[in-house]
């Protein structure tokens, strides 16, 4: 099993799995780093596998004298690449965190070799987890019980209970403070008229089922982003690298192997073009 060292970077915790060309993942909303965990054995053979609790979830701190916005946490990011010397990098980014490496590859287009967004959209989130809604579930429900409801919502037809009960646990751990303004700041978030200017080669990964961040809104992505390709994965909801890793892992490492990022021993078997 490939051992991970934990290291505090400012407000993040970061963990950081294997040695060699770095590979950054952002999770997203609520969610934590180990919404990635399903990746570490796979991408931490040969690569240095950097995965990120933002400010605020998971196990990083959340001093309440700090913004909980996606222009904070691109700082946030951005910190990290210098504290761990990482002149640029593979950028992965599911859900807000989507919107986080959208935001950074447009601010340090330099920092980004390839870029991959996972259940994003350029705008906000879908239209069943808007501010309004999300703002009120809180007030009513508190923060644990709100963000586990939209849990219950994420995952694919077939998901487990297991796996379902694994990320309820996670999300339990932001504060409410940190939620409302996180999702105040992604549901402002409009990268629309800006995509044309992220440079880097893309790929933008759906499940099939996600009603989180409908299929759509990564065609809109796709669309949007000059040099990308679109990849749809069955029989997954919001967190298709937990829900289908036997799929999503062959389209990353295939995508990030064609960019030059990957080196070929790291298991290309399945192609992008099989995923759609």
């Amino acid at each position: 099993m490939t051992s991970t060292r934990t290291i505090t970077i400012g407000d993040t915790v970061v963990q950081v799995s294997g040695e060699g060309a770095p590979l950054v993942f952002l999770h997203g909303f609520t969610t934590t780093a180990e919404f990635w965990r399903e990746q570490v054995e796979a991408f931490s053979v040969r690569h240095q596998m950097i995965r990120i609790n933002l400010p605020g979830h998971g196990r990083s701190p959340s001093p309440e004298d700090r913004a909980y916005t996606i222009e904070a946490f691109v700082e946030d990011v951005h910190r990290v690449y210098r504290e761990l010397a990482i002149d640029s990098a593979a950028l992965v980014g599911l859900s807000m965190g989507g919107t986080v490496a959208q935001t950074f590859a447009l601010t340090y287009p330099e920092r980004v070799r390839a870029l991959v967004l996972v259940g994003a959209t350029p705008h906000g989130l879908g239209a069943d987890v808007n501010v309004d809604n999300v703002l009120k579930a809180i007030e009513h429900l508190g923060v644990v019980a709100a963000s586990q409801k939209v849990i219950e919502r994420s995952f694919g037809f077939d998901a487990s209970p297991a796996l379902v009960d694994f990320a309820k646990n996670e999300v339990a751990q932001t504060p409410a403070f940190v939620a409302r303004q996180a999702i105040a700041s992604l549901n402002a978030s409009d990268s629309r008229a800006r995509l044309g200017e992220i440079h880097v080669p893309t790929l933008v990964v759906v499940g099939e089922e996600d009603i989180i961040t409908p299929p759509d809104e990564s065609q809109a992505l796709a669309e949007g982003i000059p040099d990308s390709l679109l990849a749809i994965i069955s029989r997954a909801g919001h967190f298709p690298m937990l829900e289908r890793p036997e799929r999503f892992n062959p389209l990353l490492s295939d995508f990030l192997l064609r960019q030059g990022v990957l080196t070929p021993s790291v298991n290309t078997a399945t192609s992008v073009q099989d995923n759609v």
